[in-house]
């Protein structure tokens, strides 16, 4: 009897060991879950946070390129201005030189030369050396 008592109070203390053992395991899974909650509770806030970023970053991207957009559709450069108003300048100055004999009534304006027509209207100075 005496043997079934020692291997009682045995048992005893084993069951214990693994109720210990058990209450450690299940705290040690309940902090790692814990942990795993937290970690995702932080990705999804970083995800939204970067959603966030990212979309008013790409909202100042659009506008911006609106903006440029528009500034180059409304100003044109200040050379292209100048270079247009000498170039409609230049077609005013020669418009009554040109005007008759656009009408077919005069003979070409002074001071333009005619081409003489050639086969091909295309200038090749190589060309020249070979024929």
């Amino acid at each position: 009897m005496a043997s079934y008592l020692a291997q009682e109070v045995q048992l005893a203390r084993r069951h214990d060991k693994i109720l210990s053992q058990r209450l450690v395991l299940l705290q040690q899974m309940e902090n790692h879950l814990g942990d795993k909650k937290t970690e995702k509770t932080s990705q999804t806030q970083a995800a939204d946070a970067a959603y966030k970023r990212n979309t008013a970053l790409l909202n100042d991207i659009e506008a911006a390129e609106k903006r440029l957009q528009a500034r180059i559709h409304l100003q044109p450069h200040p050379d292209v201005v100048n270079l247009e108003t000498l170039y409609w300048a230049s077609v005013e100055e020669s418009i009554p030189k040109w005007e008759q004999f656009l009408l077919g009534r005069a003979q070409t304006p002074v001071g333009f030369k005619k081409k003489k027509s050639t086969k091909y209207n295309i200038s090749h100075p190589e060309g020249a050396a070979q024929r």
